[in-house]
């Protein structure tokens, strides 16, 4: 485990800066501890010799000013650094977070569905705010060690060269008390890290998944089973404190060890003569002081272990390569509106060639771990709606996932409208989960917490049947509703941005799933209405009635083949 990871500094501008300014007020920390060291040597000397002349000790106001300069300039300096500790350690965090979500969101929501979602929310939420200890404590005494130890070393030598040599031969001690100690931890440390995921993933799962387990009556056995995972986490916390107070006492006891042989060294040779008092006095002040900041970066490190192990699990993410793994791609999970635009997984981009308001396929070909999906080749001109149809699982939503460049393929597409304009925002995207947030039914379909359009929302719930009231609350996950009315508020909500944003390209994966046939055949009719609107809406789904009322018909199966059939065709 690296004491800094250079990752870090490459990545952020202000833990670079963060590094410097803490080296500069070691600088000036280290600077006054030797004025200190000088001070009371000097102080006690000139007390002892004029005791020795029979004179009564003076106030010494040259060397009492001196003290208290130093003094003062080495706790303004503490105080800078912590000052600056706590202004970086925020911005840092804020500056990992914004850098993680961005890449999120260039790879895609199939990179991000390879991931533990609470995991990762825990990283970025509890995981990253421990980095306070980390530039609060660790990365401070880091840099003070990396100053001071050296410039201490060499102001004791100049003062005492046998006093610096044992201090030399004593210090490696140290330093290998804080390696075995650290592969002690490590392990330890990392299993923490994962008992913390593990604990916000089952309370995620279990707040997600609440009102369907109030149904069935399993809500109480989530009691249990989150009070394990505590437990487990509590138990965990504790071993790791108990490991952090024996390795301190293991360094405090080291570097006291050390501090003694200097003492008997200094001892002995005052004794026989061969040092002086004021080079005793200085030494002995200062021997102490360059073990401290070696023993307090070793006892700070262990207390910022979990922002070490956030940190790295961050910068694993932000130092992966920009291209997502097709392997690991998950069409399913995605933002409801959002797609990510073509630069970011796609490697065949759209060209813009040929009828600008028709979707073109070219040998589309989607590689799953699997099977192989395609090639489709399709020309659907403004005003066409194309059936996705198939079973379950052979490839109908991988399609969908490849026109909205989720999911890497080969062969070229070509999206409808202005060519300077993203995919994204050309896009309209039904997701066959509802993903409803908390808020009314409203901010819902706008995803606004303004609310929109009034009058288009209720349009968009009224071309869907959808009866209900828009300022009604909903909680998470679409709370309050039934699954067919949660389904027709993510079709409501695709119908709006339609509307409002005026998308050539409407995509809608199974919207009609969880509806009884009354329901169905108001969002076909509502289907039917964007096309011939200008729009060409893609629907993968298996009802027979969603199929019916398309004009291509693109048949996928099990084995990868596809097949493209006009709606006569299929009737026939």
């Amino acid at each position: 485990m690296k004491p800094l990871d250079p990752r870090l500094l490459r990545l952020s501008r202000t833990a670079r800066g963060f590094v410097l300014a803490a080296a500069g007020t070691g600088v000036v920390r280290t600077t006054a501890t030797i004025g200190i060291a000088w001070g009371i040597a000097a102080a006690v000397t000139q007390v002892v010799d004029a005791v020795r002349d029979g004179q009564v000790p003076g106030t010494f106001p040259a060397t009492l000013a001196l003290l208290g300069a130093a003094f003062l300039l080495r706790a303004l300096a503490a105080w800078a650094t912590d000052d600056l500790a706590a202004r970086a350690g925020a911005r840092v965090k804020s500056e990992l977070r914004a850098a993680v979500l961005r890449r999120a969101a260039d790879r895609g929501p199939g990179w991000l569905a390879g991931r533990s979602s609470a995991g990762f929310a825990t990283t970025l939420g509890p995981g990253l705010d421990a980095l306070d200890a980390y530039f609060g404590r660790y990365l401070p005494q880091l840099a003070l060690t990396a100053v001071a130890t050296p410039v201490l070393v060499v102001a004791i030598a100049l003062g005492d060269l046998t006093s610096a040599v044992v201090i030399v031969c004593a210090m490696p001690v140290i330093p290998v008390f804080m390696v075995l100690i650290g592969l002690a931890t490590q392990t330890l440390q990392r299993r923490q890290a994962d008992a913390l995921a593990r604990l916000g993933g089952a309370f995620t799962e279990a707040v997600e998944g609440l009102a369907t387990l109030k149904v069935f009556g399993r809500a109480r056995r989530q009691v249990g089973r989150i009070d394990r995972v505590t437990d487990e986490y509590r138990r965990g916390t504790l071993g790791v404190l108990r490991l952090s107070f024996v390795s301190g006492f293991a360094l405090e006891l080291a570097a006291s060890l050390s501090v003694a042989l200097v003492a008997v060294s200094i001892g002995i040779r005052l004794v026989d003569g061969s040092l002086g008092l004021g080079a005793a006095m200085f030494v002995l002040v200062l021997a102490p002081e360059a073990f401290a900041p070696i023993r307090q970066v070793g006892a700070d490190f262990h207390a910022a272990q979990d922002g070490v192990e956030a940190s790295q699990a961050v910068l694993d993410v932000l130092s992966e390569p920009q291209h997502a793994d097709p392997q690991h791609a998950d069409p399913q999970h995605a933002d409801p509106q959002r797609a990510v635009p073509e630069s970011s997984t796609v490697p065949s981009r759209p060209t813009g060639t040929g009828d600008a308001g028709a979707l073109v396929l070219s040998g589309v070909t989607v590689h799953r771990p699997d099977v192989v999906i395609g090639p489709v080749d399709l020309t659907a001109p403004a005003g066409t709606v194309v059936a996705l149809a198939g079973p379950s699982g052979s490839g109908k939503s991988s399609l969908l996932a490849a026109l909205r460049g989720v999911l890497p393929h080969e062969g070229t597409v070509v999206v409808p409208g202005p060519a300077d304009v993203s995919v994204a925002d050309r896009t309209t995207w039904v997701d066959q989960r509802a993903r409803l947030v908390r808020g009314t039914v409203a901010e819902n379909v706008t995803l606004s917490a303004a609310g929109g359009d009034a009058a288009q929302v209720r349009s968009a719930l009224g071309a869907v049947g959808l009866g209900v009231d828009p300022g009604l609350a909903v909680g998470s996950g679409g709370a309050g509703l039934s699954g067919g009315e949660a389904q027709r508020v993510a079709v409501a909500r695709g119908l709006y941005r339609a509307a409002t944003a005026s998308t050539p390209l409407v995509l809608l994966d199974e919207p009609t799933s969880a509806l009884d046939a009354e329901s169905e055949a108001l969002v076909v009719a509502a289907v039917r209405r964007l096309a011939d609107g200008g729009a060409v809406v893609v629907v993968a789904s298996h009802r027979p009635a969603v199929v019916a009322a398309a004009d291509v018909v693109v048949s996928t199966t099990p084995d990868g083949s596809v097949a493209v059939r006009t709606a006569q065709a299929v009737s026939a």
